[in-house]
């Protein structure tokens, strides 16, 4: 059964930081990871995409220069480090996996995990 675990998300202040965390299991970890989020009223949106072992990455316009994902296959987990966090950062944000696009940009993933949410005030 595939599991994956976001966490991290909370409640944080206008120009600050969180790191979330995605924890994998019940596939193999190799291939594309993704975030994405969804705000209320949105549809859902692209974040970041990591390849296989991390040499590339992907970034949406609205995150580029503030987040940072990356990937420790030891752990089976992906991370997003946000940055500068803005009011517009709001949002439930997914980690998944199994993309089904071969584009770096899609949101068409196979598996999600439950969703953190991320408030940021401002």
């Amino acid at each position: 059964q595939v599991q994956l675990v976001e966490s991290g998300g909370g409640l944080v202040q206008a120009g600050g930081s969180l790191r979330l965390s995605c924890a994998a299991s019940g596939l193999t970890f190799s291939g594309r990871y993704g975030w994405l989020r969804q705000a209320p009223g949105k549809e859902r949106e692209f974040v970041a995409a990591i390849n296989w072992n991390g040499d590339y990455t992907l970034y949406g316009d609205s995150v580029k220069g503030r987040f940072t994902i990356s990937r420790d296959n030891g752990k089976n987990t992906v991370y997003l480090q946000m940055n500068s966090l803005k009011a517009e950062d709001t949002g439930v944000y997914f980690c998944a996996a199994g993309p089904r696009s071969s584009s770096y940009a899609s949101v068409e993933y196979a598996y999600w995990g439950q969703g953190t949410q991320v408030t940021v005030s401002s």
